[in-house]
């Protein structure tokens, strides 16, 4: 693929002969060249159709040569952004907690033979990973430092697939393809040290890759986007509540900024934005569109990199020589430190030059010394470029639909997450967790907290590493007197607003269980997409409630049973049949109740019971449940808030009872640490939060600069640290344990304000999740 603007690049290569030869001067063969007029399709595209009438011409158009800047440009940005992300979402900052020696935690590589090195090397693989970024963003020692990157990024990459995302494969595919271009022909170290490689051409196809790798990125991600899920609005509906869109609804209700705004327009937008930043005359259109999309998304998500990585990609859709002329606009005093805006890249190798022809004779190649000849033939080099070139743009349209082959990690969704381009289609809720095991010699039958010896949640959600965690969990269970465990998963999740439901069959002992990564999984449960339809029917439920009364919304297959327990928070918890038949057994009470479509009961609390799908179908069922606990501290809350504004204003006429006198003090620190009664405590706990949030969103500019300067200070602070001491053991061995505790805590120093608030998120407080 090519853009218009490559134009521009044919004509500097052609009007200058060596011009990356300051001294030497330049032949002029303007006046006697002889060039066809551009047609129409050459305007449009930067190409005529004859230059794909036959190989040769082909190979010569995808090595035509073009001015590097825009690619030297390019590829300063993305070493800069991947020498931060390495310290960020690569988690040189968090490393120690990952790999920590000894630990015995299950983790979740790609292959299974794959393991990662032991800490102290594993710091050693990260600084090669960032030196090569660094060598990147510089140019210097270019192709090196591309392998130095790629080596190591992909080796991160394929040890943890629970760390899988589409923005994180993309960078790997970006790094590979810096690999095998001459990004370092402009503004690079490399230039400095070798004047051949300075200000030189660079094929047409280094940046074709690129720009169809973007193309892909958008339109495959629209493509995915037709979904029915997301084109109803069911992928991301609370994104319609973020601030970002309160300006829509100034003019639409939430539900139609959440179908129109946040999927109307992400849908329009990736299948369009290809299309707008290839034309001359939609591109400003275009990068105003993709600007603010990736200007809202790195507010929305925590994403690292990903929207300036991908803002940084749209100036590749311009003319390549839009940095001379941006940088010929500043002072000469300050050429000296910026790119090159002389016009016209001197020749290179690389690249396949047209004859110009003089007087209808061949023009003579009269190079210098200093400078490279012209090639007009193409050679090998050109034609395995070109072959390259199609086979990797073949690779990327067919990969996001490769799922009929690895058909072992389909499972509501197809594939592994992170090489398709579907992004922020499914969202997913999970609200039972039940791991079972079962001792093989002795029957003994036991449960395990979900997420034991794993940091990672994403392997509720897929097949592969559900087995790999099974797998580890019976290797890691004979050390706790449990042998030939049996390992079941009871797991049930909500996709995109549906019913929670089972995902993967609960009979089934998953460590003994067959998986291929070739094969359908055989103990995944089919989606109940038969069932979408009740999502409009649960909006009508859910807005028919008031505010303290809680619903879920269950689906279950024949012959299953859930388990559940209502805790004694939940005094007013009934379970109402929507669909099909089932049979609630009260296990105390020994009692069996059959509830057919439209009834419902009461279910005591503190209490287990069991729900049996009897019916030939699926069932569907609704639990409804007020937290009695809860109200009644809200209650109490809104009394202490009456008390202490009357107070405060003088019109409480009764003396304060002891235990109220908190209420009233200036500190609320201090308060907080009197207060006696413990609704007191956590009533003034919560407004001292409260004070903390409203002060945040209340910050200027400055301060909320000022804060986020520290906390990446802090975090970079102990990634480098930890990173040194690392080092320091491999070249001179480990120190004395007390030398190594005092300098792991001086790493683990955290921003002051940070320290303050050690006592916890108010999420984790009782009655308090809202905040």
């Amino acid at each position: 693929m090519e853009a218009r603007g490559e134009g521009a690049g044919v004509q500097s290569a052609d009007l200058t002969s060596g011009s990356g030869n300051e001294d030497e001067p330049v032949e002029d063969t303007t006046a006697q060249a002889v060039k066809p007029p551009e047609g129409r399709m050459k305007r449009i595209f930067g190409f005529e159709k004859e230059d794909f009438s036959s190989w040769h011409r082909i190979v010569c158009l995808l090595n035509r040569p073009t001015d590097p800047a825009a690619l030297g440009i390019f590829r300063c940005m993305f070493g800069m952004l991947m020498a931060i992300d390495i310290t960020q979402e690569r988690g040189l900052s968090h490393l120690d907690y990952k790999y920590l020696d000894g630990a015995p935690i299950c983790r979740f590589p790609l292959f299974s033979s794959l393991e990662p090195l032991p800490m102290d090397w594993m710091y050693l693989v990260y600084v090669v990973m960032l030196l090569g970024s660094v060598g990147i963003m510089l140019g210097l020692f270019y192709r090196l430092s591309c392998l130095m990157f790629i080596s190591t990024y992909w080796y991160v990459f394929f040890l943890d697939k629970t760390a899988w995302n589409n923005h994180s494969y993309l960078y790997g595919l970006i790094g590979f393809q810096l690999t095998l271009m001459d990004a370092n022909r402009y503004w690079s170290l490399d230039g400095l040290m070798k004047p051949k490689k300075r200000n030189a051409d660079v094929p047409l196809w280094n940046y074709t890759l690129l720009r169809v790798q973007i193309f892909i990125v958008y339109f495959i991600a629209g493509i995915k986007k037709l979904d029915a899920d997301w084109v109803e609005g069911y992928s991301m509906s609370y994104l319609a509540h973020h601030w970002l869109f309160e300006p829509f609804q100034m003019i639409l209700s939430v539900d139609q900024v959440s179908v129109l705004v946040v999927h109307g327009g992400g849908l329009a937008l990736d299948l369009t934005a290809g299309y707008l930043l290839f034309f001359d005359a939609t591109r400003p259109f275009g990068i105003v569109f993709v600007s603010y999309f990736h200007c809202m998304n790195s507010q929305l998500f925590s994403i690292g990199m990903f929207a300036y990585t991908m803002l940084a990609t749209s100036p590749l859709f311009c003319y390549p020589d839009w940095p001379r002329r941006f940088f010929a606009r500043f002072p000469a005093t300050l050429w000296v430190l910026l790119p090159i805006t002389a016009p016209g890249p001197q020749p290179s190798s690389s690249c396949v030059y047209p004859e110009v022809q003089k007087g209808g004779k061949k023009a003579p190649k009269t190079p210098s010394s200093n400078t490279t000849p012209k090639v007009s033939q193409p050679r090998f080099r050109h034609k395995l470029a070109t072959v390259f070139a199609f086979i990797y743009v073949v690779e990327q349209f067919f990969l996001p639909y490769s799922h009929f082959i690895t058909q072992g990690y389909n499972n509501w969704t197809n594939g592994l997450y992170g090489y398709s381009w579907d992004m922020m289609v499914h969202s997913r809720s999970h609200q039972h967790v039940k791991i079972t095991y079962k001792d093989g010699t002795t029957g003994e039958v036991g449960y395990l907290n979900p997420g034991v010896f794993t940091h990672s949640r994403r392997w509720k959600d897929h097949g592969d590493m559900l087995k790999q965690y099974a797998v580890c969990l019976s290797a890691n269970l004979p050390r706790y007197n449990i042998t030939e465990p049996e390992i079941y998963f009871d797991i049930w999740v909500s996709i995109n607003e549906r019913f929670q439901q089972r995902i993967f069959d609960p009979r089934v002992d998953i460590v003994k269980a067959d998986w291929s990564p070739f094969r359908p999984n055989p103990w995944l449960m089919p989606l109940l997409v038969d069932l979408s339809p009740w999502r409009t029917k649960f909006q009508e439920i859910e807005s028919s409630l008031d505010n303290q009364t809680e619903i879920v919304f269950i689906a279950d297959f024949p012959g299953l049973h859930l388990e559940n327990f209502v805790s004694e928070d939940l005094g007013n918890t009934s379970v109402q049949v929507l669909q099909g038949q089932v049979t609630v057994e009260i296990t105390e009470e020994n009692k069996n109740y059959t509830l057919e479509t439209g009834q419902q009961m009461k279910l005591p609390h503190g209490a287990y019971h069991k729900v049996y799908t009897v019916s030939e179908g699926p069932s569907c069922y609704m639990y409804v449940y007020v937290n009695t606990t809860e109200a009644a501290l809200q209650q109490n809350f809104t009394r202490l808030l009456g008390i202490q504004e009357r107070v405060r204003n003088g019109t409480e006429t009764e003396p304060l009872p002891p235990e109220l006198l908190p209420l009233i003090a200036t500190d609320d620190e201090g308060s907080e640490v009197n207060a006696t009664d413990p609704v007191v405590q956590l009533f003034l706990r919560r407004q001292r939060r409260m004070k903390e949030v409203k002060k945040r969103r209340e910050a200027n500019v400055m301060e909320r600069l000022n804060r986020f300067t520290v906390k990446k200070y802090y975090l970079l602070r102990r990634g480098f640290l930890m990173t040194a001491i690392a080092l320091r053991n491999l070249a001179f061995g480990l120190p004395p344990v007390d030398q190594l505790t005092r300098e792991v805590a001086f790493a683990n120093m955290k921003e002051p304000l940070q320290e303050a608030n050690q006592d916890g998120p108010l999420k984790e407080e009782a009655g308090h999740g809202e905040l």
